[in-house]
Order: structure tokens, then C-alpha cells, then sequence
């Protein structure tokens, strides 16, 4: 109440010209045209884009800085995190929140105050090419991550954006696509896990290119208004996507777009005017303005104490370091191929593939870190092997691949994707979108390119026990290859230091714990049509594992599936009701030789509900951590207003006081989850 009240004084104060002053972004086209291209030494977002800020009385500056793995801003100095679809791997909440604690430090160094890089937006279709920004393809995962950020963030004073609002997770057609879906996908599907984000205090959100419903999402009075201002009583402000989120002042503002961003196309001069001819209220820019000054002086004061923090890098490293250990995923281990053992038999160890040697951290668009170095896969597996005589390869020669196989006493073959395969499209303007191909959605085939293909079968022609890392910051298809190798990895675009983590993992200095944030079907047919040029798309109920259980298509890994080098039993499965909340207990065991991590999920199922719901649906998950020998009961509960449906005809969610099915283990499959009961 108190910033409401300072910030209502402080605009009641200022002329129209300065309160529009606040709501407008101060870079200029070119300066953000010549970032985008990087022209010279310039990069995109290389200090804080700057909007408003009036110092004389008290108002300071948003300073916009972006990144999901890390802060853009400077060069060669930040530390570069692994990828938020690597984080969502660890199923690990509380070293989420440290690393928005981190990243909100770095912020601060560069002279920010608002960090723009949670996004939430939930992939419809795995060929989606930000899919490597956002945690999965689960709503309970993408909030619960997402909120966990924010706290970290916002704990150091730096305000935390949530993007994109909404519906975004198309790339190629951002600019023109329309996405429908029916009131139910939305409001189940699509909305949930950005509600969890504001409910987790989140200061600012961010509008997304696409339309929504045939209105452009900076111009949607529906999501801007209705839903974040009003239903989920948001206080904070709203700032456009960049530079081509609002086409008209009048209908930005009406749609409740508080800042445009970073450049002033509809606002500033023409929201004057259009103020001074009656097409839009004073009041209505009041409220934006009060919205943008109550939420800068409110993190204003936590801001001025952790500025005087030490920046620790050495501390923000091995936070990155430890989120790629965790986030590594084991997808196949015959006959315990893995760990590697250094020892006198294995001493020449043949590493090929492209992408061996090169620095993989993602994709080369707005969420692009430029840190102080980068450990290739190649580096940390010559750093784990010790004496080992490391050959490598990155040629694509089969014949070659073929005799190095022969010669070596182990192959790794590390093979996927790099930025020209996906992620986003950075352009001068809407005619310039395609001027070159990098990045964007993969449109054709989810599989692994002809390329890698050809090494790992000229492998397989001389032997049976190779090991393959995939890189890559989506799903990918895995075929009948798998019967070709050994072991499968999951690496993902897992930051500076993932070379590192990767070799400790393939020796067994470090157990695999990740588990797959996306479920990977059998047939790429199998996954929701998709027209990736669409001017309108329609969004299914269902995606990810929740459509494969509805049509009964086993999955060649199922959502939330990794292995480990130790065995963990899960059994003692209790259920009951308390407070509105189911909740379970269960009691893990690890009862292999090695120290390790497993992930808990509990799923629920909803038999009895009258309308059609998912076979389970996610709804709560524990990391643990177990010495070899240990156990621990752990416990995972979730509001039963979490499982509410909406109801079409009365716009409203309905609780349904029935029998719920209680699935607790470790993945989505049946075969790894136990079942219990429990009435409401």
C-alpha cells in the first residue's frame, strides 16, 4: 500500500508529456537495428535498453535486460547457464531459485534493474525452436520452475519479466500467426503455469508477437486486462515484445500495454496526440503510469542493498556447473555400458562428431550469453579420461568413423543440433525475416540429420557398444537407432561449463539424475499438426504425454523418464485427503552402489469426472538426493482447486468432489508409477 500510495502522488504530479515519457522505450530504431545484425562490436541488449526514468522526481529508468540462460548484457563476462529446457530436466526447484539469485546479481552488474528472461510458454509441437527457453512441456513443471526463478530474481531486488503472454510457441509465424483453441485449452493448458508465475510476485510480464483469437496480444484486452489485471489481480506492468509488439497506439493502450519497448513507434508522440483527441482516456494512461512507478520504487530499495553485494563469478560458475550435472539425462545404459572406466584396457577412446569440439550453448538470438569461455564436450571428456589417449574427429566421413571405431576401446559419438538447426529468427524488420536461415522452427524431421546418422551407423558396422550424446535444445526423434548403441545421453545446450559436467558424468565422477522434461513418441505422427507458415492455428487439448496416454501410443521415453548408475525402489504408497489437498507419501530406497538423485512426480488421474479429462496429469514433484543404502519418505501434495476444470457455459472452474487416482514413481509411464486411491 505504501508504494501505491507514493507512486499515486508522484503521478498525480506529472504532466502528460512526462507521464508518457514513462511508457515509452528510449533506443532508438537503428541502435536496435544495428544490434540485431551486429554490425561491428555491437550486440543485441549489450547495456540495458533503457525506457523512461525521470530523475528529478524520483522515477528511475527500466533498464530491460535479457537472457534465459544467463544475462545478455556485456561481452565475455557473464556466466552462461544451461539452457531452461536443461534446468527443467533437474526437476530441481531450490537451485532454480539460486540461480534467478545469480542472474539478478549479474543484472545488477550490468547496470540493469529488470531481467527478461523467464518464459513460460508451453510447445505444442516439439518443433517449436525456442523450445530450449522454456522448462517443458508440462504446465505444473513450466510454473513451478518458472516461479522459482522469479523468486531467486526478485529475492536481489531485480525485477522479473514473464514472457511470452500468450500462446507463443510458434517461431517462423510469430509475426502473423492467429492461434484458437477452445475456453477449456486455454484456461487448462495454456494459462495455468503463467497465473503460478504471478502468483509467485512477478513484476512485470511481456506480450507476445502472435495473435490471439484474431487479436494481436499487445492489443488483447481479454489476456492484458480480464485475465492478468483483473482476475489474477497482477499490480505490476506490461511491456511489449520488441519493436513489433503494437501495430496502433489506440489499441495498445485500450489492451492495456503499459510500456512499449525498447523502441517508440505508437506511443510517445502519437499517444499524446491521441490522448488530446479524446481517442483514449487520460486515466487509462494514469493507470499504466502508477503501475510502472509503484513496481520500480517498490524493488528500488532491495535493489540499492544487493548492488553493494560481492559478484562472486567463482560461486556463479559452479552454480552452472552444477545445473548442467544435474540436468544431463541417461536414456539407455545396456548392460551397464556406463560409467566409462579408465583403467589399463581402455586407453584409446575415439571421439567423433561435428559438434565434438565446437562451443554449443544455444541458439544465436535475444537469449545469447557471451561468457568468459566455454568447455567443449571434447574438453571435459579429455579432463575426466585422465591418461586415456583421446582421438578425435569431427569430420563426416563414415569410412573414416569406421576405422577409428576399430581401433579405439570406446567410442562416443556426440551428435544433434546447433543455433543454424533452431531457435529464434533475429531480424532488421518484418521484410528481412528470412534473409538467413538460422535458428527458427524444425520444420521437417525431429531426427537426427543424415550426417550423424551416416557415423553411427558406419560405428555400428564394426561394433555394438558405442555411446552417443545428443545436443540439442528440443525433442529428438530417436528411431530404431538406439539398437545400434550402447548408452544415450541427454545433453542438451548445457552452458560453459557442460563439457566439464559431461565428462564427470560418462567417468562416473557424477550420477545422471536428469529426467526428461518432454516425452518422446515412437512416430513423429504421433504429435499434434502443426502448419508452421499458419496465418491461423488451432491449438488441441492435448499435447506431450497427456495426448499419447489419450490414444494409447507407448512412447520410446515418456515424459519425466532418466536413468541413474544406482537403483532406487519406491514402495510404502499412502494417499488421503487433508485441508483440500491430496496428498501422498511414499518411501524411496536406493538400493544400488552408488550415491544418487531420483525425482518423485506425482500425477493424478480423474476417472470419474464428468467431462473428459487426461488418463494423469502432473501435479507435484520432489528431487532427493540418497547415499547408497538410504532411504527417505517423501511427501508431494496439490490443491484440489488445482484440479479443477473449466466449465465453457458458466466461465468458471468447477471442483469435483470424486475418487482421484493418486500415481506416484518415477516418470509418466505406468510401468514406473504405483497407484493409490483416495476419495473427496
Amino acid at each position: 500500500m505504501k508504494y501505491t500510495k507514493r507512486a499515486a502522488e508522484i503521478v498525480s504530479s506529472l504532466s502528460l508529456h512526462e507521464k508518457v515519457s514513462l511508457m515509452s522505450g528510449n533506443m532508438s530504431f537503428h541502435e536496435v537495428r544495428s544490434a540485431i545484425r551486429k554490425k561491428g562490436k555491437a550486440h543485441y541488449n549489450e547495456i540495458p535498453y533503457q525506457a523512461g526514468g525521470i530523475r528529478e522526481k524520483g522515477i528511475p529508468s527500466v533498464l530491460f535486460v535479457d537472457g534465459t540462460r544467463g544475462v545478455v548484457c556485456g561481452e565475455g563476462d557473464n556466466v552462461c547457464f544451461p539452457v531452461a529446457l536443461m534446468r527443467g530436466a533437474s526437476f530441481d526447484v531450490e537451485l532454480e531459485e539460486e540461480i534467478g539469485e545469480v542472474i539478478a546479481e549479474e543484472v545488477l552488474e550490468a547496470g540493469g534493474n529488470l531481467f527478461g528472461g523467464v518464459c513460460v510458454n508451453l510447445p505444442y509441437h516439439p518443433g517449436w525452436g525456442r523450445c530450449q527457453e522454456s522448462y517443458g512441456e508440462d504446465s505444473c513443471l513450466l510454473g513451478k520452475m518458472g516461479a522459482a526463478l522469479i523468486r531467486g530474481v526478485q529475492k536481489r531486488g531485480v525485477i522479473a519479466c514473464v514472457k511470452h503472454f500468450a500462446f507463443n510457441s510458434m517461431e517462423d509465424a510469430r509475426f502473423h500467426v492467429n492461434i484458437t483453441c477452445s475456453k477449456r485449452t486455454e484456461r487448462e493448458m495454456f494459462l495455468p503455469h503463467f497465473k503460478a508465475c504471478i502468483d509467485a510476485g512477478a513484476g512485470a510480464v511481456m506480450s507476445a508477437y502472435n495473435c490471439y483469437q484474431g487479436v494481436l496480444c499487445g492489443h488483447q484486452e481479454y489476456l492484458l486486462k480480464k485475465i492478468l489485471k483483473e482476475e489474477w489481480r497482477f499490480d505490476g506492468f506490461v511491456l511489449s515484445d520488441f519493436t513489433w509488439g503494437i501495430r496502433d497506439t489506440a489499441e495498445a493502450m485500450k489492451g492495456g500495454l503499459d510500456i512499449e519497448m525498447p523502441v517508440t513507434h505508437y506511443y510517445g508522440e502519437k499517444l499524446i496526440k491521441a490522448v488530446s483527441e479524446g481517442k483514449i482516456k487520460e486515466a487509462a494512461v494514469d493507470d499504466a503510469v502508477l503501475r510502472i512507478v509503484r513496481t520500480l520504487l517498490a524493488f528500488q530499495e532491495k535493489q540499492q542493498r544487493n548492488k553493494e553485494m560481492q559478484n562472486e563469478k567463482r560461486r556463479h560458475i559452479k552454480l552452472a556447473l552444477q545445473s548442467a550435472r544435474e540436468g544431463i539425462t541417461l536414456l539407455q545404459n545396456k548392460n551397464g555400458k556406463l560409467p566409462l572406466k579408465c583403467n589399463k584396457k581402455t586407453n584409446r577412446i575415439a571421439v567423433l562428431g561435428y559438434l565434438s569440439d565446437r562451443n554449443n550453448t544455444g541458439d544465436h538470438g535475444s537469449s545469447q550469453v557471451y561468457p568468459p569461455y566455454i568447455v567443449t564436450a571434447l574438453q571435459g571428456i579429455v579432463k575426466a579420461a585422465g591418461e586415456a589417449e583421446i582421438i578425435s574427429y569431427t569430420g563426416s566421413s563414415a569410412a573414416h568413423c569406421k576405422r577409428l571405431a576399430k581401433e579405439a576401446d570406446e567410442v562416443i559419438i556426440i551428435v544433434g543440433n546447433d543455433y543454424r538447426d533452431e531457435g529464434e529468427y533475429i531480424a532488421a524488420d518484418e521484410s528481412d525475416l528470412f534473409l538467413e536461415k538460422t535458428g527458427g522452427d524444425r520444420r521437417e524431421s525431429l531426427g537426427l540429420k543424415k550426417r550423424d546418422m551416416n557415423i553411427i551407423q558406419a560405428v555400428y558396422s564394426v561394433r555394438k557398444d558405442a555411446v552417443v550424446i545428443l545436443e540439442g535444445g528440443g525433442m529428438l526423434m530417436i528411431g530404431d537407432w538406439k539398437e545400434k548403441v550402447s548408452a544415450v545421453l541427454m545433453g542438451y545446450y548445457p552452458g560453459m561449463e557442460g563439457g566439464t559436467a559431461l565428462g564427470e558424468v560418462l567417468f562416473g565422477k557424477i550420477n545422471p539424475s536428469g529426467k526428461l522434461p518432454f516425452s518422446v513418441p515412437e512416430k513423429q505422427e504421433h504429435l499434434p499438426h502443426i502448419d508452421w507458415d499458419a496465418k491461423v492455428q488451432w491449438y488441441e487439448y492435448y499435447s506431450g504425454y497427456m495426448r499419447l496416454d489419450k490414444n494409447g501410443w507407448e512412447p520410446a521415453f515418456p515424459f519425466g523418464f532418466g536413468m541413474s548408475y544406482t537403483e532406487f525402489e519406491v514402495k510404502n504408497l499412502k494417499g488421503w485427503v487433508e485441508d483440500d489437498r491430496l496428498c501422498a507419501s511414499v518411501q524411496v530406497c536406493n538400493i544400488g552402489g552408488y550415491d544418487g538423485a531420483e525425482v518423485i512426480q506425482m500425477y493424478v488421474g480423474m476417472p470419474d469426472s464428468k467431462v473428459e479429462r487426461p488418463k494423469r496429469v502432473l501435479k507435484d514433484f520432489r528431487r532427493i538426493e540418497l547415499k547408497k543404502g538410504e532411504r527417505k519418505t517423501v511427501q508431494l501434495s496439490c490443491n484440489l482447486q488445482d484440479m479443477a476444470f473449466y466449465e465453457e457455459e458458466t466461465e468458471r472452474f468447477i471442483v469435483e468432489h470424486i475418487r482421484y487416482e493418486l500415481y506416484i514413481g518415477t516418470s509418466s509411464a505406468l510401468s514406473n508409477l504405483k497407484m493409490v486411491s483416495v476419495l473427496c
